[in-house]
Formats: C-alpha cells, structure tokens, sequence
C-alpha cells in the first residue's frame, strides 16, 4: 500500500495552510478543521481500497508457439467478481513478460467503469519476441487506485503462460516449394541435372551446357541433342554452425535486435527444408558457445523434429574451434557428404586449417559461408579518415584473397549479408545439386 498523488496534494496544501496559522492565529481553527475533516476520509479510503476492490481476476491468452521477430497479440482478460462492491478509482495494468520480449504498451491505464460485476473485460496489446528459447510468463500485476485517489495498491496475480520463440519459418508455409522460395528471393530452377543417372534425350535449349551435347545423336537427327539426367536423391548434408564470437555480432537493419547467428540459423532451417523436399537427408552440429549435434534425418516430416532440437540455441561471444568442428564431422560422417560450415573466416584461418581442409576436401564436399562485415565496407569506403579506410580496405582485400586460395583447392566458399543469406545459400545448393559434383 502506497499513497497516491491525491494524498500528497492534500498533505501539501494542509502543510502550507499550517505555516500560514503559525504566522497568523486566525488561521489556525482552519488548520485544525480541516486536518480532522480529512483525516477520517483519508483513512476511509485507505480501509475501502484494502477491503473493498481486490476482487478482480485476471487471464492472459498468448499462442504458446511464437516467431521471432513478429508481431502477436496478447490478451489479458479481467473479470470482477461477484463480491466487489466498490470498483477502484483508476487500474494499471502490469503484465510482466519475459527479457527475451519488447513492447512498448506497458504499463496501460484501464478505464473502470468497463468493469461491470459478473462481466469480462479484455485488454488486447501486442509484443516482438527478440530471441529465441523458452520462455514464461510468471505474473500479472493490477495497481489499484483507491475510491478518493489517495491511496494505491499493487496486486500480484501468479497467471503462468509457458511457451517458446522459435525462428521465423513464416517462409515455409505452404505446400508449393516454388510459390514458397519466391519468397525469399530464390532463382527459378529448371530441373535439367547434370546428375549420374542418365534420364532422357532432348532437344538443345538456350541455356543448356554444350557437355550435355550428345554427338551421335544430334549427327543421326541433323539437330543439337542433349542428354538429360536424373537429379541424384538420398544425398547427406551435414551444417557446421558457429555459435561462438564470430557471428555475435548484432545486425544493424534489425536495430542489433537480431545477431548474425540467428540468421545463420534461419538460414540453415530454410535449406533443411528445401534438402528434405529433394529427398536428402540433413544433419545439423552446433559449436562455439553451445555444442549439439543432430543425427542424420530424412522426410520432410523431420523437420519439426529439426526445429524443435535447434531452435533455442543462442550466440555467445566466447571461443570456438573451426579445426575441432571439422575434425569431429570427419569422425562422425560414413558417407560423402556435402559440408556447409558457416562463421565468419578471417585470414589467420588460412594457416590454421590448412591441413584439416584439403583433408575435408578429399573425403567430402565443402562449402565455407562466410558473412559479410558490414561495418568494415563503410569504414573502408568512407573518406573521412585515410588511415581507418586503407586498413580496412586491406582487412577486406585479405579476406577475399584467402577464399580465393580456398577455391583453388576445390572447396567451395560463399560471402553474403545476413538479410540475403537464406536465399543465396539455397541457390548455391540448387547449382550444386545440378552440377552432380555430390
């Protein structure tokens, strides 16, 4: 029980009406009436707060399953029971939800003559979860103004809402893969593979690789015919995840709400995805911050399974070893598999994992993604200071150079943004698969 702001004019003014009696006697009568005419309605409403108005129930509605970084709604009910016999003056509304959401409604003033005895009341706001994991709602707090506005009184409600944020896969929703990649900004895919298993002859398109060319065919028909194969099926991929320093970074275009491994998971779960419904099979491992591995899976219904064993895994700006993570992926793959290591490389990588690539690169197919530092391109092109320019200009000119070598070895490497990630990622795995290099 706290005093209101009413109390504290009242105080005020009966202070400063008593400095003017100790000047003047002919106000001191009035002091006097008035403070005993006050004091009993003080400490009526002070008996009529306590006793008389905490008889509301309150309730809160909230999906338990949520996306990060969208908008959902969240419904708090208030029922005044049978009970009540005076309503409070005013009523704010505290709902207390957890670190990992942003709302810019709380605390919300709810008008009290919308209480009718008996009847419901709903109070609907909305709120962004930041990160993914779990998370719950414990309590609900109701600040109550008593009748006379001089007193306050807040009241704890235990209204428990478990749930989890998992990564937006508002993307995924649909059965039609193509309607669903256009999305994302994916490239129309003509399924003309350059796989093993040979399928048909047809005839040559614009577009179409001058190796597919069947000789003797076009020389029998007097046309260019090309051979068309099979797209290969039942191919492993195996994600490597940095969840340590590298990919911490906060991204700037999502107000640092969102960091670069969250894309990167995202990212990771929409190919999933996409490998499922070509009939691949996926494995996921996490390192850095958080080590987890998932087994191979396959069918496109793995993938809830999938989401629900990654998707509270969160960045940390702690170590984590590139050569142990590919190391224990060489221990753990029985197959050839397609390798997609994604963190941020950086020069002195070169050195370090020099042998355990071109040992990777033999037994498997690599991709290394790398993702752009934003902050580096604008240093680098800003004029302003010579020095900072020309130090990122060649922090970036390294980087490049470095993948380049990688390249030249047979793995393959991918630079991109945070925000064109997912779809740069699944176009890289669409050329692969036509390529037939798996």
């Amino acid at each position: 029980m706290r005093s209101g702001r009413t109390l504290f004019i009242v105080c005020l003014a009966w202070f400063f009406l008593g400095c003017g009696a100790f000047f003047f006697d002919e106000l001191m009568l009035v002091w006097i009436i008035s403070g005993a005419a006050v004091l009993p309605l003080v400490l009526l409403d002070f008996f009529a707060l306590l006793c008389l108005t905490d008889t509301l129930a309150p309730d809160r509605g909230i999906s338990p399953v949520l996306a990060q970084g969208l908008r959902t709604a969240v419904t708090i009910t208030l029922r005044r029971t049978e009970g009540s016999v005076i309503p409070p003056r005013a009523l704010y509304l505290f709902d207390i939800y957890p670190d990992g959401m942003r709302t810019d409604r709380m605390p919300v003033k709810i008008k009290t003559n919308r209480l009718t005895c008996g009847a419901a009341f709903e109070y609907q706001y909305y709120l962004v979860p930041v990160e993914r994991g779990k998370w719950e709602f414990t309590r609900l707090e109701l600040l109550l103004v008593s009748p006379l506005g001089c007193w306050r009184r807040r009241v704890k409600h235990a209204v428990h809402s478990p749930g989890a944020t998992f990564p937006d896969f508002k993307k995924l929703a649909g059965s039609n893969i193509v309607g669903s990649l256009e999305l994302t900004g994916i490239k129309e895919v003509r399924k003309r593979g350059q796989g093993m298993e040979f399928m048909s002859l047809r005839e040559y398109q614009k577009g179409d690789s001058i190796k597919s060319i069947d000789w003797r065919a076009t020389g029998r028909r007097k046309k260019f015919i090309v051979r068309e194969y099979q797209e290969e099926q039942d191919q492993q991929l195996l994600f490597l995840l940095d969840s340590g320093y590298r990919l911490h970074r906060r991204e700037a275009h999502t107000g640092g709400q969102r960091t670069q491994f969250d894309s990167a998971l995202e990212a990771a779960m929409l190919l999933s995805w996409v490998a499922l419904k070509h009939g691949d099979s996926v494995s996921l491992g996490c390192f850095g911050a958080e080590e987890r591995w998932l087994p191979p899976r396959k069918g496109v219904r793995a993938l809830p399974a999938i989401m629900r064993s990654l998707y509270d895994i969160k960045s940390a700006p702690s170590p984590s070893s590139l050569f142990s993570a590919l190391e224990g992926a060489l221990a753990r793959l029985k197959r050839r598999s397609f390798i997609i290591m994604i963190s941020n490389f950086r020069e002195e990588d070169e050195e370090s994992l020099s042998w355990i690539l071109r040992t990777v690169g033999r037994r498997h197919l690599l991709l290394l993604v790398s993702l752009r530092e934003l902050e580096a391109e604008q240093l680098a092109a800003r004029s302003g200071d010579p020095l900072q320019s020309a130090a990122a200009f060649a922090y970036l000119s390294a980087r490049k150079t470095l993948y380049k070598k990688w390249e030249h070895l047979g793995l393959l490497t991918l630079e991109s943004s945070a925000a064109k990630l997912s779809s740069a990622l699944i176009n890289r795995y669409l050329e692969v698969k036509r390529s037939g290099r798996l």
